[in-house]
């Protein structure tokens, strides 16, 4: 028996994964509420992430777009912890990531696109709000740096959105409800790098720990959920995610060697 290995890695094969900006920050993106977070350093950019305010005032959409830029990068690689949870399905292990993050970055490591649900959408495209045509949102940018502070559909001359989820607007259903089947059939649940303040998505913690799941929460800071975890990691994730996927796959190879 390996004794490096947790007890609550033994015999695991099914493993969910609900990550947060926190697991995408060694790859220079900022989180949102961390002492170096995007709405801490400027509290009136949270306004600009609320459908509201984004549909009905233009000054708003200026400034959305032109802080969009510091979030979407076609340059930013996957880090440590990305690779190490791509590196667990590479292994045989069935990993499925709920990510909280609009980023691609666990697609980019590796992992496999339909193994991702993206909860909050993604920032690889935008979408039209009266035609619902879709564009690359680095085109959208293009444009923007070019002088179009509010860019509109090129099609129709709607507004434009990233095809993420503003605060105010509604998940899309039949991401959440394959979410949710997901934690209540993982036998392990990694939340990683959220601080598991935004539902629904963190109460997908609460479903994997009602169906039997360990809840394994890593993340710099206390959380709503903490109470409900079999173990809390207070660990850089850089150097966790990567020490508990090894426990993981060791584990999982001694029990192929018995």
């Amino acid at each position: 028996m390996n004794m490096n290995v947790p007890e609550w890695a033994r015999g695991v094969s099914r493993i969910a994964v609900l990550s947060g900006a926190g697991i995408s920050t060694d790859s220079g993106i900022p989180d949102y509420r961390g002492p170096f977070g995007v709405w801490t350093k400027d509290p009136e950019l949270a306004g600009l992430f609320t459908r509201k305010h984004f549909i009905n005032d233009t000054e708003v959409r200026r400034r959305f777009w032109a802080s969009i830029s510091t979030l979407h990068r076609e340059c930013v690689e996957p880090n440590a912890a990305h690779r190490a949870l791509a590196g667990l399905e590479a292994a045989g292990l069935a990993v499925r990531i709920l990510t909280q993050n609009v980023d691609g970055l666990h697609q980019k490591a590796g992992s496999s696109p339909r193994k991702v649900l993206e909860l909050h959408g993604t920032l690889a495209t935008s979408t039209c709000l009266r035609c619902h045509g879709t564009t690359a949102t680095a085109k959208v940018l293009a444009r923007v740096d070019a002088g179009d502070v509010d860019p509109s559909c090129a099609d129709c001359g709607g507004v434009l959105q990233p095809s993420i989820v503003l605060f105010g607007q509604f998940l899309d259903q039949n991401v959440l409800s394959a979410a949710g089947n997901i934690a209540r059939a993982a036998q392990v649940f990694l939340a990683i790098g959220s601080s598991l303040m935004v539902e629904p998505a963190a109460g997908l913690c609460a479903a994997a720990v009602e169906c039997g799941a360990a809840l394994v929460i890593i993340n710099r800071d206390p959380t709503p959920y903490d109470h409900l975890a079999t173990e809390v990691i207070r660990e850089p994730i850089g150097t966790a995610v990567p020490r508990i996927c090894a426990a993981l796959m060791a584990e999982t190879n001694a029990t192929a060697r018995r």
